[in-house]
């Protein structure tokens, strides 16, 4: 275009800001440059969402660039393209004159085309001797030309957005199809565990996808059906531990015989029975039966306590997998104010904070050491913020604690659900990195 020059449209249509500011962009085309018109056309087609054109304007456009004799757009070949209106109709699949009118405008309105109407509204081009365009009136497509890094970018985003789109439906559907069959396995299986009110909250997730969602609803939709699924998948896990633990009791129940029966070698030391007491036991005229049974049962509940009073131990029985640091303060924000310094900013700090809180809350030393071999002492913790949270609806925490505490042990409790409820009530569920 002439640089500085301004054109307004013929007869009654008005001038606008809008024009003058895309009449403006299309001087800004830097030298040189180049854009295949084919191509230009897909990303606009693939960005027409954010260009604001319908797909009967881009059929208009599409008629348009035919007109244009090059593959590529360029200055050195002139910008303006002045087809009459029945030949522009054919070429339109045969639009009516009003139609093409009225998309024609939807063009000019999103700065995709300019028109350079001539004195009397024709389109035309006046040429010199030798053939070549001198003048030409009709419309431009200039504004294609400097907009291509524009709508290149945003075809490229709308892709991109579409793909995260797919993406996040397939993940949703895959955890839709995962949660409503192992539901059904543990039904059919007999696992214990609250799965009436699982369910409930699986049917309260899916009421919640809308019919037309973009990947910015569905993403917290899929973190709570992810976590959902990964506490179930958690609770069956420790179905199978606890099943694995029993079938080995039982074999080492039913194994009686030993190589070395006066072998006096125990695999724990700390019950290892000293050869002068077997004797003096042997001799003793009053020793029966009855004290053998009792030094044999006195065995299997001194491991136990050992093992209780140390860290949890991975054989000891199913335990809890914890959930994201960022998740329990999100659930539970009052443990804050008792961690180090009013802040907790790790695992270290919220076990620590849960150490005063449980003084606080009265809860007794051997209620929360159980907690931490059965649970964890990450989950313990969670637990114990979790009271706090509900302080006023909890009448005995230390009771509430060892209640949790064995229905750990056999698989009845899941931290899961009283977390996503806890987040929801303080502000919704946030998002984590897998």
């Amino acid at each position: 275009m002439e640089s500085g020059y301004v054109t307004t449209p013929f007869g009654r249509r008005p001038m606008s800001l809008g024009m003058l500011a895309s009449q403006h962009l299309a001087e800004t085309i830097e030298p040189g440059m180049k854009r295949s018109k084919w191509k230009l056309f897909r990303a606009i087609c693939e960005a027409r969402p954010a260009l604001g054109v319908t797909d009967r304007a881009l059929t208009v456009l599409d008629a348009l660039l035919t007109f244009y004799p090059d593959d590529e757009i360029s200055e050195e070949k002139g910008l303006i393209v002045f087809p009459s209106n029945a030949q522009l109709s054919l070429r339109a699949r045969g639009m009516t004159p009003a139609t093409l009118r009225r998309h024609l405008a939807v063009l000019v309105e999103a700065g995709l085309i300019l028109r350079k109407d001539s004195p009397n509204g024709k389109r035309y081009a006046r040429r010199d001797r030798a053939g070549a365009i001198g003048d030409a009136f009709g419309f431009s497509v200039a504004p294609l030309l400097a907009r291509a890094v524009e709508i290149e970018s945003l075809a490229a985003q709308a892709v991109a957005d579409r793909e995260l789109l797919r993406v996040t439906r397939e993940r949703l559907t895959l955890c839709r199809r995962d949660i409503s069959k192992l539901i059904t396995a543990a039904l059919e299986e007999g696992v214990s565990g609250d799965w009436e009110g699982i369910s409930a909250m699986f049917r309260t997730l899916l009421a919640r996808i809308p019919r037309v969602a973009t990947a910015e609803d569905l993403a917290p939709l899929l973190d709570e059906m992810a976590m959902l699924r990964a506490e179930i998948v958690n609770m069956l896990e420790r179905r199978i531990k606890t099943q694995k633990i029993d079938a080995n009791e039982s074999q080492i129940e039913h194994h009686k015989q030993n190589s070395n029966p006066d072998s006096t070698y125990e695999l724990e030391p700390s019950f290892e029975t000293k050869q002068g007491e077997k004797a003096a036991a042997d001799n003793d005229p009053n020793a029966g039966p009855s004290d053998e049974r009792r030094l044999k049962q006195q065995r299997p509940s001194g491991r136990m306590s050992n093992r209780a009073g140390g860290a949890a131990d991975p054989g000891a029985g199913p335990g809890l997998k914890s959930f994201p640091l960022g998740l329990v303060l999100q659930a539970c924000p009052s443990i804050l104010d008792y961690g180090p310094g009013g802040n907790i900013g790790n695992w270290r700090d919220l076990m620590s904070a849960a150490v005063v809180v449980r003084s606080m809350l009265g809860v007794s030393p051997s209620a929360y050491e159980e907690a931490c071999s059965g649970m964890g002492p990450e989950n313990a913790a969670t637990v114990i913020a979790c009271i706090l949270e509900r302080g006023g609806h909890i009448n005995s925490p230390g009771g509430y604690l060892r209640d949790l505490t064995r229905r750990t042990e056999r698989g009845e409790f899941a931290i899961g659900p009283m977390l996503m409820a806890l987040a929801r009530a303080n502000g919704g569920v946030p998002r984590y990195a897998s």
